[in-house]
């Protein structure tokens, strides 16, 4: 079956034309077959040449970087240590609805830990995403549960987060997911002030709608090719979104973000991240700082602070010539590219400096 974590019909407006009409005449079965006849794959990428230790890329405030010849600043790549803690799965049921889940608890102990959770793309599941990110091996290192909701072919056929549609605090898969966090705090100890949560793709839309209508909850988001809350209120419109968004909303209660995006994206256009911008960004011009991964791809970083403390409230990453990919992720993984700056160490970085 053809895998492509977003919603797009690349380079095909008549087919994108027909699934909205099936899908405005009620024809659900037949509009998802013709968009998986049109999906695309992901470009393949090189692997990265060598993948230094975590702990000395992840000890400072921010990500640690080699000095180049020249004076350029390099991002180094992830290490590929499998973890040393547990793996539980589960089914959380909860007012709004249930949910699978895969828990990782780090070997590390604690009575109050942070937790993540992760947001996987549409055809993936929890522990696809965890391989494709390694978010598993970072958090043992640092003490973080991981959580990772999954999404079932009930709710989606494509396993899809529903970001375009489920957009309310009280009902749909933001108040399951809110409500499967509010159960790991109670059973496993995590600190009410250090929850983040992540995606890719659709888990990444949802992750910007949980940020929305979960400030009180979320204490920093990381959206990974994705778009703005309320980019969205349907497939159709969301078919539009992704080729073409329109302008976003600011939050009505500001949560701090780091975003990814390639802007070589065919499925979610690299418009999107501007938007994200819009929505989480602050109004002073942001600071700028431009790299290159040794051996691999290059990268502007733009950073938006507050005037009071300095504090960087968005930190925005546009990876140069990626696809529809995990930066940094392993070769191999369920759409992601090696050669790109390691997200999932750049997101742990940031949200090691956020809590409520």
């Amino acid at each position: 079956m053809p895998r492509n974590p977003g919603y797009s019909l690349p380079g095909s407006d008549s087919a994108m034309a027909e699934a909205t009409r099936l899908v405005r005449a009620g024809r659900l079965t037949d509009a998802t077959a013709l968009i998986q006849r049109n999906l695309g794959s992901p470009s393949p990428v090189a692997s990265p040449a060598s993948t230094p230790s975590l702990s000395r890329r992840l000890r400072s405030g921010r990500p640690t970087l080699q000095r180049a010849p020249g004076g350029a600043r390099l991002p180094r790549t992830a290490a590929s240590a499998a973890p040393a803690g547990s793996v539980r799965t589960g089914v959380h049921r909860g007012p709004a609805g249930k949910r699978p889940y895969r828990l990782y608890v780090p070997r590390t102990t604690a009575s109050t830990r942070p937790l993540i959770v992760m947001l996987h793309g549409g055809t993936q599941d929890g522990a696809t995403f965890a391989r494709s990110t390694g978010m598993d091996t970072i958090a043992d290192e640092h003490g973080f549960l991981v959580a990772y909701p999954e999404q079932t072919t009930a709710a989606n056929p494509m396993r899809y987060w529903n970001w375009f549609s489920d957009q309310q605090r009280t009902s749909g898969e933001p108040a399951i997911i809110a409500s499967l966090i509010a159960e790991l705090v109670q059973s496993e100890g995590v600190d009410p002030a250090r929850i983040y949560v992540a995606g890719f793709s659709a888990g990444a839309a949802m992750a910007a709608v949980l940020a929305s209508t979960h400030p009180d909850l979320v204490a920093a988001v990381g959206i990974h090719s994705g778009l703005a809350a309320g980019a969205a209120h349907d497939v159709a419109s969301a078919f539009t979104a992704m080729r073409s968004p329109g302008p976003a909303r600011r939050l009505a209660q500001p949560v701090p973000a780091i975003t990814f995006h390639g802007d070589a994206d065919p499925t979610v256009a690299i418009a999107n991240s501007t938007r994200l911008a819009d929505q989480f960004g602050l109004d002073a011009t942001p600071e700028t700082e431009r790299g290159a991964v040794t051996g691999g791809r290059s990268f502007t970083v733009h950073r938006h602070s507050t005037g009071e403390d300095n504090q960087v409230l968005l930190e925005q990453w546009v990876v140069h010539g990626m696809a529809h990919a995990w930066s940094g992720g392993p070769a191999g993984g369920s759409y992601t590219d090696p050669t790109g700056p390691d997200a999932s160490a750049a997101m742990v970085r940031f949200f090691q400096t956020h809590q409520h």
